[in-house]
Order: C-alpha cells, then structure tokens, then sequence
C-alpha cells in the first residue's frame, strides 16, 4: 500500500532522519515520492518524482541538506488507479475559489462514490486521489473561516470513507487534517511542540494509532477539533485489491 507522512509543529524543526527511514520503505512503494512543506507563512513548496524513492538521485541531496519546516506531507506510492507519471505523483495541491492553497496526499482506493465522477473530466491526472482534493475545493465554494472549512472536510470525510479506503492528510495552508478508517494503517508520535503522523512508526519513539474514523484537526503541533465519530470501518480485502493490481499492470 501508499504510506503517508506528516508533520505539525511550533516552530520550525528538522525532519531529516524520519525522512530518511520514510524514504526507505520505497522499495514496497516504487512508483513515487513526493513532499510538501511549509514554514511560518504557510506557503508551500513542493517536489515529487515519479520514481522509486530509494532510487532517486534527489532524495540524497534532501536529506543531507536537512529538512526543516514548520509543517510537511510527504508520500510514496504504490500504483493502483492511475498510471506511473508525475501528475499521479502525491501530494496533490490546487487553489480553492478564495485562492487559498491546499494540498492532499491519499493512502487508500476510492471504490465506490458517484460524488467524484464529475472531476475525471477536470483532473489533471488519472488518480482517485487528486479528485478527492478537487472535491474539497469544490465544497468549499462560499465558505468562509476556519471551522466552516472544519465542517466540509468532516462531512467530506464521513461521506467518502462509506465502503471506501481513506486515509488522508490534508493542509489548507493553516491546519492539518488527518483521516483513517481502517485499523493498524496510521501512527502518531506527540513531542514537545509537534506531532508526527505516519503509516508505519518511524523510529523507536513512544508511537499511538491515529483513532480511527474520525477526523482530527491540528494546528501548529495541537489538536484543536474532532470531527463526527462514524462507523464506515474498512476491512481490507486481498482479491479486491489483487485486481486493482491486476489492472494497474495491464495498463
């Protein structure tokens, strides 16, 4: 499966050796990596290949020059919807209609939801991922302050996940979003000031499970909202999956 990465902090803080060991795992993820990253004024840079990240010449140059940021999203990839190329490559990032910022990484397989059908036509690649993120932006047409954008992407969150995989890190160049719904498949490691999310635990830190289905919102390395508790628990299936694998490589 894809795995995520994210951090949150106060300050900025370097991020070079959980990186390293994230970037590692590109071996079972091969085909991209990519990161987002910010500092104190919530701009985001972003670079991403379409390449197994332990093959990459560019991940070596990262990691030694170190990473340092207030905030970041990094993911690789293993493919299932969507051919190898760079605009399938995550994190995906657009403009919302008030020209805010966002942008989205996906570790899951949207199976069912009539809801993303409209943005196949739109995107810029061929992922369920990116529509997602389309998705958001277009939901947020109107809204208007930061629990109001809350409220949309908790509603995004409960609708989607219904008989879907959807794990997901989401930044609207403030607070960062964090979404799971199937056991065992997101961590999280509270420190002094910041708080670290990934698929698998990155070091020998004192890592707990993201809850499950529920949405939870930081900021600046704090929780500060909890969206609605559902029950839309996904069970993984390995025929299910086979054949979106089975598809993939006939692409």
């Amino acid at each position: 499966m894809c795995e995520l990465f994210a951090v949150t902090s106060d300050r900025t803080i370097d991020v070079s050796r959980e990186l390293e060991e994230f970037f590692r795992h590109g071996e079972t993820n091969p085909h991209g990596w990519g990161i987002a990253s910010w500092n104190d004024d919530g701009k985001i840079t972003i670079d991403k290949e379409p390449v197994d990240s332990t093959k990459s010449t560019l991940i070596d140059s990262y990691i030694s020059s170190g990473r340092h940021c207030r905030g970041m999203i990094a993911h690789i990839r293993r493919a299932t919807i969507g051919y190898v190329d760079y605009k399938n490559t995550h994190p995906f990032i657009a403009h919302d209609p008030n020209w805010r910022e966002w942008v989205l990484a996906h570790n899951g397989t949207i199976f069912e939801s009539d809801e993303l059908l409209p943005y196949a036509d739109i995107q810029s690649g061929a992922t369920d991922s990116e529509r997602i993120l389309l998705y958001i932006l277009d939901k947020n047409k109107g809204v208007r302050g930061e629990e109001a954008r809350f409220r949309v992407i908790d509603s995004v969150a409960v609708k989607l996940s219904d008989k879907n995989k959807l794990n997901f890190v989401v930044f609207d160049g403030q607070d960062l979003y964090v979404h799971k719904n199937e056991a065992g498949t997101m961590f999280r490691r509270v420190c002094d000031g910041y708080v670290l999310i990934a698929t698998k635990p990155l070091d020998d830190g004192v890592w707990e499970e993201v809850p499950l289905n529920r949405l939870q919102v930081y900021r600046d390395g704090k929780l500060i909202w909890e969206g609605t508790q559902h029950d839309h628990t996904y069970v993984h299936d390995e025929e299910q999956m086979n054949m979106l694998y089975l598809g993939y490589s006939e692409l």
